[in-house]
Formats: C-alpha cells, structure tokens, sequence
C-alpha cells in the first residue's frame, strides 16, 4: 500500500501474562473466539486514517503474531510492521520507535492487554495530540476513596480523588517528543507518560472509556468475556409481502416452481429471500432491501433473491459483520412448500454462509394470503462481528 502515515500505532504485545495464568503471553491468550492482540488491532484497523501500525511480539512468538495481525489487517497489510519485543516495558516501546516510518510525526502507544479499547478513544487521542501539539493521555476519574497508608499499614491521610485520574492507553506523544524522552531517560517507567514527564514534557489527560480496561488478571479476562458475549451478537427482522402474476416463473425461497403463478416485484418476486434480506440488514443497522437495491435502480430488474442476499452479505462483511444464522416463517396457500423445503434450505444456507431454516403455514383462508392472492415471509437474522468469528 503506497501511503505516507503521519500517524503511527504501536500496540504492546510482548508480555508475558504470567498474571494471568494463560500460560502464554497474554495477546495470544484467546478471548471470545479470537485471542486478545486481534481483538486490539480490529479497532486499531477501524481507525479513520491510515496509520502505520507496530506491533511489538513476543520475542517466542514472533511468526505467530505476524500471521495474526496480517489477517485482521487485510488489506492494510502493507502498513502493518511486526518486530520483536524486549526483555521490559521500555526496551519493548524503543523496539516500536526503531521501527517508524520516516513520514509518521504522531505516535500513540497502546497496550494489547487494552483489547477492548475503542476505535473512538484511538481518534480522540489521535487529534488531541494533532491539535495540542502535547502528550495525551486518556484517564477516567478515580471514584474510590483512596488512603496513603505508611510501612506498618496505619492510615496517614486520605487523598483527594478530585485530582486523581487513572490513566489508560491509548497514550499519544509527538514523534519527536516520546523519541527524545525515550533517548535521554533509561529508567523503567510504569508507562510512557510518566518517561515524557521525566525529561519536562507536558501530558494532558483527555476523556478514557470504561471499556479500554486491562487484562491482567483471570478476573479480567472474564469480564472482558462476558462483555464480548453480549456485544457481538445483533437480532433483526424483515417482512416481505408479494402477490401473484400471471407472468413468469415463480422463484422463491431461491428456487424455481414451474408450473406455478409467479409473485410479482420490480425484481423476482421472492419474498423469502427479500425478507432474509431485510433481516440480516436489520440486524446490522444497514438500512433495508429498498435503501440499498431500489425499485429505481435498472439493474436489479427483474434479478433473483440470490443477488439481493449476495449484496446483504457483502454489506455486512463491509460493516465488519457476518451472518450466524436466519429462520423464516412463509405463509401462504401455495406452492406446498414442504417437499422442497430441505433443498430450499441447503440453498439460501449457501448463499449467506449460514444455516437457514424455512418454515411454512397458511392463514386457514383468512386474509389475502387465505385468499391465494400472494405471500408472506417473516424472517428473523443473528449477526456477529467477524473478530468473534475469524478462528471458527
């Protein structure tokens, strides 16, 4: 990829974890399907800018990690750089800065174990350190009261949180700033705002997010799961109605049904694969069937539902989304759907890339449908982003 990053990443991933008892470092340790360094760089990638992205690895695990990132990377591959990490926190940062791009003149620092960070703080940080010019590092307000306590565990006072702030990373520095901090000062530093502050640089605290908390610990880990497991899955619902024709074919639910009055529509027609559609959209926020493919639209005249759910998938892939599964309920008085309804099946499951379930009633002659005038098809979708799903 030919481009220039004035921005770079440096994402932390050479720990050990070994408070985290995974007994591996802690970015390959698995988190909701995929392992943790993934889960940071899905929001690193997702970022509005390119920016080169440094992926410091654990010195054993280097090839892994690379294999890693490429895949969350994609297409922005050619912006990603993996190297090996050190024996600390420091020597690790310094094996980052080693690795900039000649044309990178912003640096944020952040750690994997953070893997759920936001892709909204990464930008915040970001332009903070573009506009001000300073260190920026993201806190959030200390909201236990905190004692100082001295060598025998007797209470000396109680500090006022009012001027506390625990800080957080993405941390964002000036390149020339964090490269001269990490040049004059040796010292090993709990993080790398407090290396900046050493030669007498500024460091301004911006608003942190609850979510970019740290993995350290087995109770960390949990709660980084259980928050997974209720973020990744998304329901929707789509409901198609079309009557019949005296032209055509009928096509529905991805199939041809000679012999059988057609269902009219701008396209096929096949209000199983047009409700499927407008599920999975649903599902992702995406819109509907109309927003995207229009009535207006010459192309899709006349086109079959598979088109349409092609389309859908590709959207959702767009919006980092796959399909888990759909199930549909068609109502009508014809065709008699059940003799068909395992080769239905296997072919909208193809076409999305996951199972669907087709199921089949009447309205005892009651309505439109009741009448034999047309059909309806209500389906139901669930989604999940592609990070919960890549190692499946």
């Amino acid at each position: 990829m030919s481009v220039d990053p004035t921005l770079a990443v440096i994402v932390v991933a050479a720990g050990d974890g070994t408070r985290l008892l995974a007994g591996r470092p802690k970015a390959l340790v698995p988190l909701g399907g995929v392992t943790i360094l993934e889960r940071a760089l899905t929001s690193v990638f997702a970022m509005r800018a390119p920016a080169q992205v440094v992926v410091v690895a654990p010195p054993s695990a280097v090839e892994e990690t690379r294999s890693l990132a490429e895949r969350v990377a994609g297409i922005a591959s050619g912006l990603l750089h993996v190297v090996p990490g050190g024996t600390s926190r420091t020597r690790s940062v310094r094996a980052g800065l080693d690795a900039l791009l000649p044309s990178v003149r912003s640096v944020l620092v952040h750690d994997a174990a953070r893997a759920l960070c936001p892709t909204s703080l990464l930008e915040s940080v970001a332009d903070a350190v573009r506009s001000t010019g300073e260190a920026i590092v993201p806190g959030l307000a200390v909201v236990d009261t905190v004692k100082e306590i001295d060598d025998r565990n007797a209470v000396v006072a109680t500090v006022d949180r009012e001027r506390l702030r625990a800080v957080q990373t993405p941390q964002g520095f000036p390149r020339d700033l964090i490269e001269r901090a990490y040049a004059d000062d040796g010292a090993e530093r709990t993080d790398d705002a407090a290396t900046v502050a050493a030669i007498g640089g500024t460091v301004r605290i911006v608003a942190g997010d609850e979510r970019a908390f740290k993995i350290t610990t087995p109770w960390d880990l949990r709660r980084a799961e259980l928050l997974v497991s209720r973020s990744d899955l998304r329901t929707g619902v789509g409901i198609d109605v079309h009557a019949f024709s005296d032209i055509g074919t009928l096509r529905l639910a991805g199939l041809e049904w000679p012999g059988h009055a057609a269902l009219a529509g701008h396209s096929d027609g096949d209000a199983v694969a047009h409700a499927i559609v407008d599920a999975l959209l649903s599902a992702g926020g995406l819109g509907d069937i109309g927003s995207l493919f229009g009535t207006d639209d010459p192309r899709f005249a006349g086109a079959s539902g598979e088109v349409f759910l092609v389309g859908a998938v590709e959207v959702l892939a767009a919006a980092g989304l796959v399909p888990v599964n759909v199930a549909v309920q068609l109502i009508g008085n014809s065709p008699r759907f059940s003799p068909r309804r395992a080769e239905a099946e296997a072919q909208l499951s193809a076409i999305v890339g996951a199972p669907v379930s087709v199921a089949a009633t009447t309205t005892d002659g009651l309505g439109f449908t009741g009448r034999g005038e047309g059909v309806t098809a209500i389906a139901t979708a669930l989604v999940r982003s592609q990070a919960g799903a890549l190692l499946e």
